[in-house]
């Protein structure tokens, strides 16, 4: 299983960003999709997710409203879109795969079952 995170880069506060993450060696539509992301000298913390079906999205407080996951099984692939960004926002983000057996919640790390490499997000004041 490879999960490959790309998109990111250095962008300007209230700027925008597309991370796109590709998956492959697994049935992608069984999966339910993560976005995670961990700053310098903090712990990952979960973003975003979305159900295997599209049809639910979930998002961390800090980000609602301003980002939008989504996802084109037909593509194996996985979109964070992130607007009006913050410095606070700067971070790797890391894509991740959710099979759901083990009942762990959505927005808890330890639930995912693969992970991609991570993308940079510099956000710059």
């Amino acid at each position: 299983v490879q999960l490959q995170a790309y998109g990111g880069g250095l962008v300007q506060a209230g700027g925008s960003l597309r991370l796109s993450c590709a998956a492959s060696g697994l049935t992608f539509s069984t999966y339910d999709m993560g976005w995670f992301r961990q700053a310098p000298g903090k712990e990952r913390e979960f973003v975003a997710t979305i159900m295997r079906s599209g049809g639910s999205t979930y998002y961390a407080d800090s980000v609602k409203g301003r980002f939008t996951i989504s996802r084109d099984n037909a593509k194996n692939t996985v979109y964070l879109q992130m607007n009006s960004l913050k410095p606070e926002d700067t971070a790797i983000y890391y894509c991740a795969a959710r099979s759901g057996y083990g009942g762990r919640s959505y927005y808890l790390a330890l639930a995912y079952d693969y992970w991609g490499q991570g993308t940079l997000v510099t956000v710059s004041s």
